[in-house]
């Protein structure tokens, strides 16, 4: 019998503190800016998480953050 990984769908995250929280066993953080809207997406060794915000407020979470940041 022939095992399959299957992929497993971001988890999206909408509680800023816990977004950081995460971030503390994160490998990397990649930030997605549009116009008036922003997406962190956080890569762990198992999951990915997202959280969607305010291109406004996301320099203030940057600042918060306890990995490495890249900008895509």
């Amino acid at each position: 019998m022939i095992e399959r990984r299957v992929e497993a769908l971001p988890i999206e995250v909408s509680d800023v503190d816990e977004f950081i929280r995460l971030s503390e066993k994160a490998e990397h953080c990649l930030v997605k800016r549009k116009k008036d809207k922003a997406k962190l997406k956080l890569r762990t060794k198992k999951e990915l998480f997202t959280l969607k915000t305010g291109s406004k407020e996301i320099d203030e979470i940057l600042k918060k953050l306890k990995c490495e940041t890249r900008e895509i």
